[in-house]
This record gives C-alpha cells, sequence and structure tokens, in this order.
C-alpha cells in the first residue's frame, strides 16, 4: 500500500497513520471486552454479599461502569478514525501500470490513421463551426440560459445523439449487457463507496438542502444498485449498460476546451458496469476495452489506445485503460472512452458480496464508457466533414437517422 501510494503521488504517512488508527481501535475493542467480562462477573457477585462487602463491591461496579464507558467511547473513536483514514486510500495500483503523472501514459495500440486533409485540398473546420452549419450545435443561447460550456443539441443534432445511444445500446445488448436508465440523484453513501468523493470531490453537485449528489457517470448508480446485497457466483458476470445525464463542475479546467462541446458541465452517456469474480476482474478489463475498440472502430474513427499512468488513475482503479480518438483541428488524440478495473475497491466500500460454496467474500467491480455523446460528436463531425461543410454518416449509425448517408448544413 505505502508503494500504491507513492506510485500516485498520494501521502505515504497516510498507510501509517492508519496501521496506528486500527491498532487502537483493535487494542479498545480488547480493552472494551476485558473491563465488560469484569462488569459482568462482579455483577453476580453483588446479590449474594452484604453490609460493608456488598458496599465494597458496589463502590468497584460504579468505578467499572465509567471505565466501561470509556472504553466504549475510546473503541467507537478509534474505529471512526480508522474508517476515515481508510476512505482516504485509493485502490491497489496494478505492478504494470506505468509509474508518474498525465504524460506518462504507454501507447499500446493505434487503430486506423488520420486523414490527410491537406492532401485532399481541405481546410477542417471544427466540430462547433460544422455543428453550426448544421444546425446541430448552440452554445450561445447554451451560455444565455445556462451560462459557460452548456450548449443546445437542435435538428441533426438531437437526431445525432439518440442516434449514438440507440446504436450504442444495441451493441451493448447484442454483447449480452442489460440495458439500465439510472437516476441522476444519488445518497452520499452510493458517491462515497465509488470513490468520487475523495480527490474526485471538487468535480461533484452536491445538493445541499436535499443532501443528494448529481451523477458524473451512471458508474455510481451502478454500482450501487447492488449495495448491502450478496449476488450468487453462479450468476456472475452480471453486465449493465446504464444512459443517463452526467454532471461535472469541470473543476480546474479554466480555460481548456472553452470552445464548443468538448468539455461541457452536462453530457449524456452510455456506461458499462460489471459484477464478476475478482479471479475473472483482468480478463473481463479486456473484454470492455475490446467491446470500446469494437464501438469506435463502428465509428470509423482513427484513435490508439493508452495505458494510464499511476497518478492519472483515480481514487477507484487498480488500472485504466482509454482510448483516445484523433481531432483534426486540434492535431492530437482526445479521451473518448475509458475503463477501469475496480477490483474488489467499490465493492468493500458498498458491502456487495458474492456467495460462493458456501463462503461469502467480496466481488470485482469494473467499468467502461462505450459513448460519450458530445465527445463522440465531436470526432464524427470533425473526421467525417466533407468540403463542403456536410458530414458523412457512418454506415452503423445510418439506420437510426432514417438512412441519412450525409448531414446537409441547413439554409440561414
Amino acid at each position: 500500500m505505502r508503494a500504491s501510494q507513492r506510485a500516485r503521488g498520494e501521502d505515504v504517512a497516510l498507510v501509517d497513520a492508519l496501521l496506528s488508527a486500527d491498532e487502537r481501535r483493535r487494542s479498545s475493542s480488547v480493552r472494551f471486552d476485558e473491563l465488560r467480562a469484569e462488569q459482568k462477573a462482579l455483577g453476580k457477585l453483588i446479590p449474594k454479599a452484604s453490609g460493608d462487602e456488598k458496599a465494597e463491591l458496589l463502590r468497584k461496579a460504579g468505578e467499572l461502569s465509567a471505565a466501561v464507558k470509556a472504553a466504549d467511547a475510546a473503541q467507537d473513536e478509534a474505529a471512526e478514525e480508522t474508517q476515515r483514514l481508510l476512505l482516504q486510500l485509493g485502490n491497489l495500483v496494478h505492478p504494470d501500470v506505468p509509474i508518474g503523472g498525465e504524460d506518462d501514459f504507454v501507447v499500446l495500440e493505434t487503430v486506423g490513421t488520420p486523414r490527410d486533409f491537406a492532401a485532399e485540398g481541405i481546410t477542417p473546420k471544427d466540430h462547433l463551426e460544422l455543428g453550426e452549419l448544421l444546425g446541430a450545435i448552440d452554445t450561445e443561447r447554451g451560455a444565455k440560459v445556462s451560462g459557460s460550456r452548456f450548449y443546445y443539441l437542435t435538428g441533426v443534432g438531437a437526431l445525432l445523439e439518440l442516434a449514438l445511444v440507440n446504436a450504442a445500446m444495441a451493441q451493448a445488448t447484442a454483447a449480452g449487457f442489460t440495458p439500465v436508465l439510472t437516476p441522476a440523484l444519488v445518497k452520499p453513501k452510493a458517491m462515497e463507496g465509488t470513490g468520487f468523493l475523495g480527490q474526485a470531490a471538487d468535480d461533484v453537485y452536491h445538493l445541499d438542502k436535499d443532501d443528494l449528489f448529481l451523477v458524473g457517470t451512471s458508474e455510481v448508480p451502478l454500482a450501487a444498485y447492488h449495495m448491502d446485497e450478496i449476488l450468487d457466483a453462479a450468476e456472475l458476470p452480471r453486465r449493465y449498460a446504464g444512459f443517463s445525464s452526467c454532471f461535472r463542475r469541470e473543476a480546474g479546467s479554466y480555460g481548456k476546451d472553452t470552445r464548443g462541446i468538448f468539455r461541457v458541465h452536462q453530457f449524456d452517456k452510455v456506461e458499462m458496469f460489471v459484477y464478476t469474480t475478482p479471479e475473472e476482474a483482468e480478463a473481463e478489463h479486456q473484454r470492455l476495452l475490446e467491446w470500446e475498440k469494437q464501438w469506435l472502430t463502428s465509428l470509423e474513427l482513427p484513435f490508439r489506445v493508452v495505458d494510464l499512468a499511476s497518478a492519472d488513475l483515480g481514487a477507484s482503479a487498480t488500472r485504466k485503460f482509454d482510448c483516445e480518438a484523433w481531432i483534426p483541428t486540434q492535431g492530437k488524440y482526445r479521451e473518448l472512452t475509458s475503463t477501469s478495473n475496480t477490483t474488489e475497491f467499490q465493492s468493500r466500500r458498498l458491502s456487495i458480496r458474492m456467495r460462493e460454496d458456501k463462503r461469502v467474500r467480496p466481488l470485482a467491480t469494473l467499468n467502461g464508457t462505450l459513448c460519450a455523446v458530445t465527445r463522440t460528436i465531436v470526432a464524427l463531425l470533425e473526421n467525417h466533414q466533407q468540403a463542403d461543410g456536410s458530414v458523412r454518416v457512418p454506415e452503423v449509425l445510418r439506420p437510426y437517422l432514417g438512412g441519412r448517408e450525409v448531414l446537409e448544413p441547413v439554409a440561414r
């Protein structure tokens, strides 16, 4: 755990503080049990005693009662401190994860080749310019109504979102996922249990009056779906495809991606979530990555797969792979999907276990983005644009767009 904290760039001293608190918890628990046993033994003697002996026993009983209360309080305090510190620790980093920060990822694979717009004699337009030509994106009115990083999807933009969601759900259900529409508001236990109230807390919207949180991903309600339950190991894996709106404050992103809809406060997403055995988790992680690659390939997008470095994992992941699509006007790859193996981290915090041969133990959970709508629209518009401002529709989406092969600019 010390090595994992060091790799994450987190406080190593936290591990020693936790061990110390746990030692106090265990020793205070032993002390409490000893005093309670002594108190019970004394309680049996008092009815049989009389006179001065009884008075002395009653005096001792009073002292013991006070000592028991103090030991009980010390036990509770140590247990609370242990739990508080435990919740600050991230998951153990997988030994194969690259060590380092945001820029220390390893490229595992590159799929497809970015278009050479110069060779085609085209100066590529960015997604916002294309979206305005198509009557698909309106950020000015979004800002007027809600503020910066909000937007409207209109006309073919709205239809494109629905097409993406339906096509993604079709792929997921074909792969055996159960479709789920999840709540957008969750209780603190759900948010904390999934690991989003640690280092990511500043990015979360909280409704003080109701003590509820707006989810930043349907991973949260999907992880909490089986909270406080015991699942039969024979029924694993359980795979869910959740659709939800996602809300993120984008704390710390001032000045980043301010143009268009790449980085916004609200967007819709189809998220894959899996409950499985700890022994099967790494293989399932690879399967989630393959489903993401299948999706991006079907959209005919050039992309690469990266193995994120240790300090860029987030609290819950032991390992995380991102699929980054090429964005022509930015001249670089940007994250479209991400898949994380969270092993037993979330299941322990949410008390989700599996029963196998009369044995009950924690299970493993994993998550993976299938389609984050706004970023996918950015990649689609820019990569499939044509010289006249129209955009070619990938074949996988055409059935969900009334057979449209091309999105045409609208008359002004």
